[in-house]
């Protein structure tokens, strides 16, 4: 057996012994939270898109490099310490440094840059800390309530707002966590990556069609609680609950992804034009 295959079997032993447990949670997390149930997809298609591109990634020569070794020994650090704090987060993010390390070890650098894009889909299906998770719901919430109170102003519904509260005449609705958007942001983040990849090979305009699916969500997500709020106001508060609240959340959810493309075509029709102008 030579070197090369006995890194193999050492590094898949210990990936194997060590992430086990990290990787058993991380699937309960995507099977069981709603917010990240966008894993279930990603952790899959990253495999797809790993298979897909095999014949370029068998073609690139292969420059092992021992800084691989030192990156493995860095996230197996950073497991430790997140295993020790309770800090889950940590223990996941030690598992894409210690594939980006083995990356590195087995095959080189040129081989990581060609996976970079599965695998930041991967990183995209990582819970956030919760700290984190608080700072961008809460923001979500009240952008959401506010937007809708301006609305139900133009329609002529009389609301009062008290933070993400919305009081109508005959009910009152809370823009709730599960309410905030985020789970649609998430799953748009996704989105907005592939496509711009697909899309566009400008990373400017990359970026830009990623960062696309913040402002396309809290418009979408304004537009559901607005909705759900005049439903409730002439058809009662069953208006907002049950399978009519959560069909409007599909359809809202496909009109957004609908939008996020548009918006890229958009971009990727307009960046070569911007491109000739610059070099001329």
């Amino acid at each position: 057996m030579n070197r090369t295959r006995i890194a193999w079997v050492v590094l898949a032993a210990l990936g194997a012994a060590t992430y086990g447990p990290v990787l058993a949670r991380l699937a309960a997390t995507w099977w069981n939270d709603s917010e990240y149930s966008h894993g279930l997809i990603c952790v899959p298609l990253a495999a797809v898109i790993v298979w897909y591109r095999r014949h370029e990634l068998s073609g690139l020569r292969r420059m092992p490099s021992r800084a691989g070794l030192f990156g493995a020994v860095a996230a197996l650090a950073l497991l430790l310490i997140g295993t020790l704090g309770a800090e889950l987060f940590l223990t996941r993010a030690s598992l894409l440094l210690f594939l980006s390390s083995a990356v590195v070890y087995l095959f080189g650098w040129r081989h990581l840059r060609a996976v970079a894009f599965p695998l930041a889909i991967v990183a995209l299906s990582i819970p956030i800390p919760a700290i984190l998770m608080t700072h961008i719901t809460l923001p979500l919430q009240f952008a959401a309530s506010a937007a809708a109170e301006a609305a139900l102003s133009v329609v002529r519904i009389p609301v009062l707002r008290e933070g993400n509260v919305l009081v109508l005449p005959d009910a009152t609705l809370q823009v709730a966590e599960a309410c905030s958007g985020v789970r649609s942001m998430m799953s748009l983040l996704v989105i907005g990556v592939v496509v711009a990849r697909i899309m566009d090979r400008h990373l400017v305009t990359r970026m830009a069609i990623v960062a696309a699916a913040v402002p396309v969500t809290i418009a979408i997500n304004a537009v559901r609680v607005t909705a759900t709020a005049v439903a409730t106001e002439y058809y009662g508060i069953a208006a907002a609950e049950g399978a009519v609240h959560e069909a409007l959340g599909i359809i809202l959810f496909f009109a957004s992804a609908a939008l996020l493309v548009a918006f890229a075509r958009f971009l990727s029709t307009m960046a070569p034009r911007v491109h000739l102008r610059l070099q001329s």
